[in-house]
């Protein structure tokens, strides 16, 4: 799909950016003709407002865009995309009214607005191409776009697909196209190596699990990213509701988001030495399904009672995040999609994070504000520690009371990462209806307003 800006092109329209309140003063700088079609016409600069303004061959001579007042445009994700996509096919380049402090995160949106997940459809598309504005950095917003669609493809292609062999191939793909090097511990090998937890969770399928690992950069500081790549979930033997099953196909939005957001990083040339972890497995039934009762053995010497086969993504990323810690990196990143409880809380808009860092935790917020990407910090509350220690072993993956299951779950992993400051996501990693660029679907949450922050987490 395009995600790209359309080349310089000199018959491109002329589109115009008008916000409610200066509608007044655009219309005082165009002659009688423009001015009174546009009256006529009944376009008020609301958000996501269209108008075409002919010239007197009859051929569109320049197009109008909405951008609505302040408060409006406040309440949405993307305020230029609002009109984009109800413009015409065809080729554009930005005349005026496009706000500098926010041309960037507009210019993005505008390529996601033509985002479609065709893999499967021979409908053919029609799209609306942008040149890209002076001022803006155009390869950066093209490399956030084109990450952004990887996310959006890895979670909306179905398990049948993106099995753990199939979310393996992608993280090696993107490895080949960067130099990064890949590495994966498949089968039986997570015993021999010491990953009990990733074996267990994923040996009932026919799919073998797997550690994918993937490394670039040799200078400067060392950043890890451990995304969930639980590729389908049936729940396990606490098999799941078909309510509750019909989007496990996204249970490995984790992964696909930090593969998203190495793909920024090494496709940006950032000044770290990167390290990828994806836990791939499929949770399924069979004989030799782990059960519930059972206690296992993690990479870390903790034990852990299972008492919900369905609480499985934090006891892959526990194996992952342990091995994380031992090469004694500078920040540890966690992206999965974790618990129903995330969403009970924020909704599935906003990407909760949780840090000890006030500092970190700042950045965070911060660098999501400019970029348009919503997280909001969540507290390692030490005080619900005693739910997660059951009496028959160190850790409980599913703690009962029905409260706090998010918190709970970020308390699980903080004890497999001890001595790295740690941030843990819990995201969803599916916008549940359309909206101008974010159709319904997988999208990714967080990634944005991480790599903004990175300067400041990292001291790059």
């Amino acid at each position: 799909m395009p995600t790209r800006f359309a080349d310089p092109d000199t018959n491109a329209i002329a589109l115009h950016i008008i916000a409610a309140d200066a509608l007044e003063d655009w219309l005082a700088k165009h002659d009688p003709a423009v001015t009174n079609w546009v009256r006529n016409a009944g376009f008020s600069g609301n958000l996501s407002e269209t108008l075409l303004v002919p010239g007197d061959d009859g051929q569109i001579r320049m197009a109008l865009v909405g951008y609505g007042t302040a408060d409006k445009r406040s309440r949405v994700h993307f305020p230029l995309a609002h009109g984009a996509v109800g413009l015409p096919e065809g080729t554009y380049r930005i005349a005026s009214g496009l706000p500098a402090p926010v041309a960037e995160t507009e210019c993005l949106g505008w390529l996601l607005s033509d985002y479609r997940f065709d893999r499967y459809k021979t409908k053919p598309r029609h799209d609306r191409r942008l040149i890209a504005p002076s001022g803006v950095d155009a390869a950066r917003v093209e490399i956030l776009a084109e990450a952004e669609c990887l996310i959006r493809d890895l979670v909306n292609t179905p398990a049948s697909d993106m099995g753990p062999a199939d979310l393996g191939t992608a993280a090696e793909t993107l490895a080949q196209t960067h130099g990064a090097s890949f590495h994966s511990i498949v089968g039986d090998d997570l015993l021999t190596q010491n990953f009990p937890l990733i074996h267990t969770v994923g040996r009932a399928s026919a799919t073998a699990p797997r550690l994918i690992d993937m490394r670039w950069g040799t200078k400067g500081p060392k950043l890890t990213l451990v995304g969930k790549g639980v590729c389908f979930d049936t729940g396990g033997l606490n098999i799941k509701p078909a309510a509750g099953m019909g989007l496990m196909k996204k249970d490995m939005g984790g992964g696909a988001t930090v593969l998203g957001l190495a793909q920024m990083i090494m496709a940006l040339n950032l000044p770290v030495q990167l390290r990828v972890l994806i836990p791939a497995v499929e949770n399924s039934i069979a004989g030799n399904a782990f059960r519930p009762g059972d206690i296992m053995t993690s990479r870390k010497g903790l034990t852990v009672e299972n008492n919900n086969t369905d609480a499985e993504g934090r006891l892959v990323l526990a194996d992952a995040l342990a091995l994380a810690e031992e090469d004694a990196p500078d920040l540890i990143v966690s992206m999965a999609t974790l618990t129903g409880a995330a969403r009970v809380a924020v909704g599935p808009d906003l990407a909760p994070f949780y840090t000890d860092q006030d500092a970190t935790a700042a950045a965070l917020t911060k660098a999501a504000e400019q970029v348009d990407d919503p997280v909001w910090r969540m507290p390692f509350h030490a005080a619900y520690e005693p739910r997660i220690e059951p009496a028959n072993a160190d850790l409980d993956n599913a703690p009962g009371g029905g409260f706090a299951g998010s918190i709970t779950a970020a308390l699980f992993l903080r004890r497999f990462v001890t001595q790295t400051p740690y941030v843990h996501f819990d995201i969803y990693a599916w916008q549940p209806e359309t909206a101008p660029a974010r159709p319904k679907g997988g999208v990714g949450m967080g990634a944005r307003a991480l790599l903004q922050a990175l300067p400041n987490l990292l001291n790059l």
